[in-house]
Parts: structure tokens; C-alpha cells; sequence
């Protein structure tokens, strides 16, 4: 019998290549511990995405390779998962009590890209994950309905909201502060404010994934979270036909362009299967995904069929992940889940959080400093704990009313706030023409809810 050693065995577990990651698990340092006795060997795995339906698989494979090493008569292999922070873009930190932000975009709409986030976020979760879902889409929220979810969230100090649960998610999306059937007439600038405050003003309890639900297109949402959201990576819907490649391409490109990593492709529609005779056509076209993924040389996480249950459950709040866990089509989405996250895993992970954090107040504390430089008609508006929501790469357009946009979200929610003008004072000063501005604003909050502004 030859001599065991770490290095022995550690050869032997490099020959097995893990699915998710697509590398050895020593080359990504998963392999937390060896313990050689005699001819006994133990070995701990410790992945940095959840897999609990994979980990089973993974401990077999493990202790195949390990036993087939000269000298060990038994192996026992046991595999776990602790989720890091990874890195965002190079000029915004993590938000506190969330790890990681993935993105969900499409260049077009009707691809499915809101029913694969709503699936890939439950199949985060029933792999082991805390997860949040966040909807982006103001103009258009589907996820209250996808999710079953009804009323509205609460605020225990008037400054923040509550997320909504369903199904373990923690969730937040307008179409929770309106009525379903209620036009969010709203420009830009009004749209990305309502973003942050409902990503930064939720209280989102310690997320290991928050999905983002993104409109289609690479439009004001899309900038606002390229520029000032802290995102880890981005996936990609599309369907195999090539309209929807062409934009497609476009939103990865974007992603690209502001330095967010693409970890992948979802191929939505891929194949129709006849529920009557089985036949199977491609009614989209055919490997188009697979097309785009080895253009731009990134992964393919799966591919879903155009099939009539994934739009039945879904219209009828209960996403396939959780209506049918046995299913097919939620093994698929929660082998692109685990993908997801195991090619997320194999990012550089972020700065420390109290260098983080100390960086943070020295920045803070420049930005609250009133300038009296500033002119009485540039009004910025606060909440009571001093956040400041001027937006600064760019003037507000109409600097009299700075008050009213920010404050749109939390009128709908009856959380009361004042405004706070720049150099300290609680009443704003405005020129002559404020007056008129904001009996228009007024109007218009009445107009779209009902008396609200």
C-alpha cells in the first residue's frame, strides 16, 4: 500500500470537473479540508453558490474520484456552500444586508424575461439561498401578480418599507403601492428616482441574491442601474428567433460597455413539445442562443421549452419553481439558477466592509454639507435621517419641484417627510414661478392616484 497525502488526493479530486463552475474544485478553492486515516479519507467541499440539489451528485463524484486512488478503501465527502459578496462596478459599494445584485434584462419585451426572473429567484431559494425580487418595470409591474402577492407594504418608522413575502421571497415592486390597473404616467427622471427609493428605502432583510426584474430595452432603468446600482452580474432572456437576438445583443452589449459581467444566456421558447402527439418543432427558430453565447463567449445557463403550464401558473401566482418542484421545467430553471450563481462565485469578491463603511461616511459627509454658495431656487430634498436625493450627474430640469419627485413613492405609501432646503432652513424659497410648477405636480400626483399628491 502506497503512502497517502493531501497532495495525492488532491490530484485526484482536480481530475473531476464540477458542472456548475466548470473548473476543478481545488483550481477554485472549494476544497476546505483533507483528513487522511490509514486508508480513510474525509473531504469537506464548501461551494460558493447554493446547490442543494446538486450536492448529492457532487459528494458521489468526490468520493469516486477519491477512491479510486491506490491505497483508499473508503472515502466520505461532504459538500456545503457559503455565499460571498462579489464585486460591483468600480464606483459604488455593496448595499448593506445585500450580497450580491443580478440583473434579469431583455432588449425586447415579450421574451418572458419577468417569468424567468420570478423562477430564477425561487429556484435560488429552494437551492438554499436568501433572495429578494425586485420589480424595475414602473410602467409595467408584473411580479405582484406572478407572485400572488396583494395589499400594500408596511413602513414601522416612516422612512423605510417593509418587502412583501411570498413563497420565501422577499419582494418589492410599485404595482404594490397602486392599483393594478393604474398608468404609471411618469417621465425619466421620476421612474429612476422611484428605483432607488424602492431598492435603497426597502428594508431587505440579509439577501444573498436580490434578482432585479429590469424593463425591456436599455433605456432610463437600465442607465440608472448601470450608473448608481451596485450590481454583480447580468442574465440575459432571449428567445431563438432573430429579432429578439439582434436586441438582445444590444442589451448585452450594454452591460458591457458599463463594465457589469454578462454571466450568461437564457434561452427562452426554445422548442415547442405537441402536449397531444409529442411532436417537437422549433417554432422560433433554433440555436440562437447557443449562436450568441459562442459569439461573445459567454455561457448558455439553459434552455426552456414554449410550454402552456409555465404561462398558466404563472398568471395564477404560482410560478412553476413552486407550483410543480418536480417537474421538468423546474429542474431546468434550477440548474440555470445554480449555474448563475456558480459563475457569480467565480468573481472577485469585494473590499472589506469596514474599510467600506469608513469610506462611505467620508463621502456622506461631503455630499451633506450645505453649500451657501447654492442659490435659494436649487432646493434639495431629505428625508428626516439627512439622505440627500439631488441627483447629481445631472440639474433638475425644474429646480423649484425638487421636493415633489423624490417624494413621489412615499406619498403613495402615506409616510409623511418634509422638505429641507440646501442651506438648512425647512421652509424651501422658490422664485415666482414655484407656485405654478407645483399645483401642476399636484394635479398631476391626483390625476394618476387618485388624490394622492
Amino acid at each position: 500500500m502506497s503512502d497517502l497525502t493531501k497532495e495525492t488526493i488532491e490530484a485526484a479530486i482536480k481530475e473531476y470537473i464540477e458542472p456548475h463552475m466548470g473548473r476543478d474544485l481545488v483550481t477554485t478553492k472549494s476544497i476546505k479540508g483533507i483528513e487522511i486515516e490509514g486508508d480513510q479519507v474525509k473531504v469537506k467541499v464548501l461551494l460558493g453558490f447554493p446547490a442543494k440539489g446538486a450536492a448529492d451528485a457532487i459528494a458521489e463524484a468526490v468520493k469516486a474520484k477519491v477512491e479510486a486512488v491506490d491505497g483508499v478503501s473508503m472515502a466520505q465527502v461532504d459538500v456545503g456552500w457559503e455565499i460571498k459578496s462579489h464585486s460591483v462596478q468600480k464606483s459604488l459599494k455593496p448595499i448593506d444586508n445585500i450580497k450580491n445584485i443580478i440583473a434579469v434584462a431583455s432588449g425586447k419585451g415579450g421574451v418572458g424575461k419577468s417569468t424567468t426572473a420570478v423562477n430564477l429567484a425561487l429556484a435560488l431559494s429552494a437551492e438554499g439561498a436568501k433572495v429578494g425580487i425586485l420589480d424595475a418595470d414602473i410602467y409595467g409591474p408584473s411580479q405582484p401578480r406572478m407572485l400572488g402577492i396583494t395589499g400594500k407594504p408596511e413602513s414601522k418608522d416612516g422612512n423605510s418599507l417593509e418587502p412583501m413575502s411570498s413563497y420565501h421571497l422577499q419582494a418589492m415592486s410599485i404595482g404594490f403601492l397602486i392599483d393594478e390597473e393604474t398608468p404609471m404616467i411618469w417621465r425619466g427622471p421620476m421612474v429612476t428616482q422611484a428605483l432607488e427609493q424602492l431598492l435603497n428605502d426597502t428594508n431587505w432583510a440579509d439577501l444573498d441574491y436580490l434578482v432585479i426584474d429590469l424593463p425591456p430595452g436599455t433605456g432610463d432603468t437600465q442607465l440608472t442601474l448601470a450608473q448608481k446600482v451596485p450590481v454583480s452580474g447580468a442574465v440575459i432572456v432571449t428567445t431563438p428567433q432573430d429579432i429578439a437576438l439582434l436586441d438582445a445583443r444590444k442589451g448585452l452589449k450594454m452591460f458591457q460597455k458599463v463594465e457589469v459581467p454578462v454571466l450568461g444566456i437564457v434561452e427562452n421558447m426554445s422548442i415547442h413539445i405537441c402536449s397531444k402527439c409529442g411532436h417537437e418543432e422549433h417554432i422560433f427558430g433554433q440555436g440562437g442562443g447557443t449562436a450568441m453565447s459562442e459569439q461573445y463567449g459567454i455561457d448558455l445557463l439553459g434552455s426552456l421549452p414554449l410550454d402552456i403550464s409555465i404561462r398558466e401558473e404563472t398568471d395564477g401566482g404560482k410560478p412553476s419553481v413552486v407550483a410543480d418542484p418536480d417537474s421538468r421545467i423546474s429542474e431546468i430553471y434550477r440548474e440555470i439558477a445554480r449555474k448563475t450563481a456558480a459563475k457569480l462565485s467565480l468573481q472577485a469578491r469585494t473590499t472589506p466592509r469596514n474599510s467600506l463603511a469608513s469610506l462611505s461616511r467620508t463621502t456622506s459627509r461631503r455630499r451633506r454639507r450645505p453649500s451657501r454658495k447654492t442659490p435659494a431656487t436649487a432646493g434639495v430634498f431629505r428625508w428626516r435621517r439627512g439622505r440627500d436625493f439631488r441627483d447629481t450627474d445631472q440639474p433638475y430640469k425644474y429646480p423649484c419641484c425638487s421636493a415633489a419627485r423624490p417624494a413621489i413613492i412615499f406619498v403613495i405609501a402615506n409616510i409623511k417627510y418634509r422638505g429641507i432646503h440646501s442651506d438648512g432652513s425647512s421652509r424651501t424659497r422658490v422664485h415666482p414661478g414655484a407656485a405654478v410648477q407645483r399645483r401642476a405636480q399636484r394635479t398631476a400626483c391626483a390625476h394618476v392616484f387618485g388624490g394622492a399628491g
